[in-house]
C-alpha cells in the first residue's frame, strides 16, 4: 500500500478559522498547520480554543487562540488584526462558526433562538467575510475565503430545521455575491456545504454514534456519514491553488444525499 505524499500547498501563509474549538473547525485548523499555514484558531471559549492551538503545536505548527464573538463586529476585526499582528498577513480565512437551534416546527421556535441562529451564521460571516477582504485587499497576493454553508439551505430542507436552513441558504448566497464583488481584487471566496457528518450535531434525539451508523447505511447513498476531515479537504482544495479558477461555488459533501 503506497501513501499519499506529503503536500504543504500553505507554507509561510497565515489562516484563520472560526469555530476552531471543536468538531468541523478544529480539524480544518489542524489540516492547515498539517500543510504548513500558521493558523489562527477563534471562538468564543477559551479553553477548547487552546486545546486546538496546543493540538497543532505538539504537532510541530504554530498557532494563535483568540477568542471572539462572530457576531460582533468589533471582536472579527480584533481577531484579524491579531493574525496580521502576529504572524504577518491573513492569506486564508474559514468561516466555520455556526449553530443550530431547532427540532420543533417553525410555528413553535422562540424569537431568541431565531436571532441567535441569524446572528451566528449569517450576521456573523457577514463580519468575518467584511474584516477578512479589508485586510485581503492590502495585500499583493490577495487571498481565499471558505464559508462553510450546509446542505440544509440551499440544497435540502428538513422538519424542525426551518430557520437553520434559512440561515445556511443566505450564507450561499453571500458567498457568491461576496465572490463576484472581490475577485478582481485577487480574493477568491467560496463555500462547502456539509450534509451529516461525524459530530453530535448529526445525531438525532437519544441517538448513538452506533445508531447513527446504523441509520447511515441505508438513509444514505454513500452508506455513512461524512467525516470531519473529508469536509477539511474540500475546504483546503478550495483554499489552494489547486482551486486558482474556482470562484463562488458552494461544494456539496454530503454522502450523496443530495445527489
Amino acid at each position: 500500500m503506497t501513501t499519499a505524499p506529503y503536500r504543504a500547498r500553505f507554507t509561510d501563509r497565515t489562516a484563520l478559522v472560526t469555530g476552531a474549538g471543536s468538531g468541523i473547525g478544529r480539524t480544518i485548523a489542524r489540516a492547515l498547520a498539517a500543510e504548513g499555514a500558521n493558523v489562527v484558531v477563534v471562538g468564543r471559549r477559551r479553553e477548547p480554543l487552546e486545546e486546538t492551538a496546543e493540538s497543532i503545536e505538539a504537532a510541530g505548527g504554530k498557532a494563535l487562540a483568540v477568542t471572539a464573538n462572530v457576531a460582533r463586529a468589533a471582536d472579527v476585526e480584533a481577531a484579524v488584526a491579531a493574525a496580521v499582528e502576529h504572524f504577518g498577513s491573513l492569506d486564508v480565512a474559514v468561516n466555520n462558526a455556526g449553530v443550530f437551534l431547532g427540532g420543533a416546527p417553525l410555528a413553535d421556535l422562540a424569537e431568541e433562538d431565531w436571532h441567535t441562529q441569524l446572528g451566528v451564521n449569517v450576521t456573523g460571516v457577514f463580519l468575518a467575510l467584511r474584516a477578512e477582504i479589508r485586510q485581503m485587499r492590502t495585500q499583493p497576493s490577495g487571498g481565499a475565503i471558505v464559508n462553510i454553508a450546509s446542505t440544509f439551505g440551499a440544497h435540502a430542507r428538513h422538519p424542525g430545521a426551518a430557520a437553520y436552513a434559512a440561515t445556511k441558504a443566505a450564507v450561499s448566497a453571500l458567498t457568491r455575491g461576496a465572490a463576484l464583488d472581490h475577485i478582481r481584487e485577487g480574493i477568491r471566496i467560496n463555500a462547502v456545504s456539509p450534509g451529516a457528518v461525524n459530530t453530535p450535531m448529526s445525531l438525532q434525539p437519544g441517538e448513538t454514534d452506533a445508531d447513527r451508523s446504523a441509520r447511515a447505511r441505508t438513509a444514505l447513498p454513500l452508506g455513512r456519514v461524512t467525516t470531519t476531515e473529508e469536509v477539511a479537504a474540500a475546504v483546503l482544495h478550495l483554499a489552494s491553488d489547486d482551486a486558482a479558477s474556482t470562484v463562488g461555488t458552494d461544494l456539496v459533501v454530503d454522502s450523496g444525499a443530495t445527489a
